[in-house]
């Protein structure tokens, strides 16, 4: 009888585990200088709340956007350092030797677990200005957040093989070369921001399946709008993870954004 009982209970603790939403490590967010009065601090705070997002890796251009949050939610957001002072850095700051300095200031000032989001491409992966900006990376033992092909991607492990990178929406590659990338490079991990191709396609559930430790979702609030849409994004995430094992929709979900980035932050 006691048999029973116990067995029935464990059965219940499984279907109500189950029933409960998943948690999000949303690992693809910005809030730039543009959503600083769209979108409040505190109301981007409830509104990841509210998603069920259990943490989530945080840049923005202009430093001083994700810097706010953090202090109003260090719990939550896990905060990266973006080199763009603004939008219309992304197509120039790989030439633009002020950025240094301008890293060097931050990190001086404040604590990051990464570099990035950037965008990189191609030989310009090998730019003096971006390879000092790996070096402070391999200093300041920081992760690298790269929107890049793979041609960039390869550059940047060239440059510092112990390099940790956290490849941006995948490369927007198909999922057999993203597997040829992880099968690769032990150090790579992937985000899922912005694609939608991954939720019904066989070829990326074999992918998750072979490496359920290396991909994790993320909303790209990349315009101010699309900080409403992060409620929706993680009840999508959360649809389609549901369609895998338990065990490998959970890591996707949130457990390898906490156990890559969730202790990197160093007590003050």
């Amino acid at each position: 009888m006691r048999r029973l009982l116990g067995l029935a209970l464990a059965g219940l603790c499984f279907s109500v585990q189950a029933q409960q939403p998943l948690p999000i490590f949303d690992a693809h967010v910005h809030y730039s200088h543009d959503a600083w009065d769209l979108v409040p601090v505190q109301e981007a705070i409830a509104i990841m709340r509210r998603a069920g997002v259990k943490r989530a890796l945080i840049s923005s251009s202009g430093d001083e956007g994700q810097q706010r949050l953090y202090a109003a939610a260090p719990d939550l957001v896990i905060p990266e350092l973006r080199p763009y002072r603004s939008r219309g850095e992304i197509g120039t700051w790989v030439r633009d030797e002020t950025l240094i300095p301008y890293l060097e200031d931050r990190l001086r000032r404040h604590k990051y677990v990464g570099i990035g989001e950037f965008h990189l491409y191609g030989a310009d992966a090998d730019l003096p200005v971006v390879r000092r900006m790996v070096d402070l990376a391999r200093k300041h033992n920081l992760f690298l957040h790269a929107h890049s092909d793979v041609d960039a991607v390869e550059r940047l492990f060239r440059q510092w093989p112990q390099a940790r990178i956290l490849w941006a929406h995948a490369g927007f590659e198909r999922p057999e070369r993203v597997a040829e990338m992880l099968a690769k490079h032990r150090n790579l991990w992937a985000d899922l921001a912005f694609r939608t191709d991954h939720a019904s396609d066989p070829a990326w559930r074999a992918v998750f399946l072979r490496f359920p430790d290396r991909f994790m979702v993320g909303t790209d609030t990349y315009v101010p709008e699309r900080w409403h849409y992060i409620p929706e994004h993680a009840d999508w995430s959360r649809r389609w993870l549901g369609e895998l094992p338990r065990e490998v929709a959970e890591r996707i979900a949130w457990k390898n954004g906490e156990a890559v980035f969730g202790s990197l932050l160093r007590p003050d």
